[in-house]
């Protein structure tokens, strides 16, 4: 909600939250210099706004076999507002695909796409995306190293 006045206390709950969003709440006052019955209440606020939109676990791809991240550019044959939304529509069906943005410029779309190896990725690249329609052209760029992957924004908190 981009109305929502945000003080010091709810920049702090943010960030704390977004660093661990196992966080106690007993844990989440103490650091942002409140009580838990009014920390609580904001953390509620917070969510009710949908500010915070969710909690999730962080889980390494590696552990599970999950050894390939794709970025793939995707450009469709119309940008019909119908055509965008039907692509969007058919993306949400993929589970392999875990980020889907809507671009300005020549490729209308970049999804991240994460696979167990480099055999199911082309699967998927040759049987699913290509052959979805409206696609006229996919690029592939394999993932080599990540060095930094830090979820939700760069909250600015005083008390950190």
């Amino acid at each position: 909600m981009r109305g929502h006045k945000l003080d010091d206390v709810d920049r702090q709950i943010l960030h704390d939250l977004q660093n661990d969003g196992r966080m106690t709440n007993v844990e989440l006052a103490r650091r942002a210099g409140v009580s838990a019955p009014p920390c609580l209440r904001r953390v509620r606020v917070l969510e009710e706004a949908k500010i915070v939109r969710g909690y999730h676990a962080d889980i390494d791809p590696l552990a599970l076999g999950f050894g390939v991240t794709v970025f793939a550019s995707v450009s469709l044959k119309s940008q019909a507002d119908a055509d965008l939304r039907a692509f969007q529509d058919l993306i949400n069906g993929w589970p392999m695909v875990r980020e889907c943005h809507m671009l300005t410029g020549e490729t209308d779309f970049l999804i991240k796409v994460v696979a167990h190896d480099w055999d199911s990725y082309e699967k998927f690249l040759t049987s699913q995306l290509t052959a979805a329609p409206n696609v006229a052209t996919v690029k592939s760029a394999l993932t080599i190293r990540t060095t930094k992957n830090l979820p939700g924004v760069p909250i600015e908190a005083k008390r950190s």
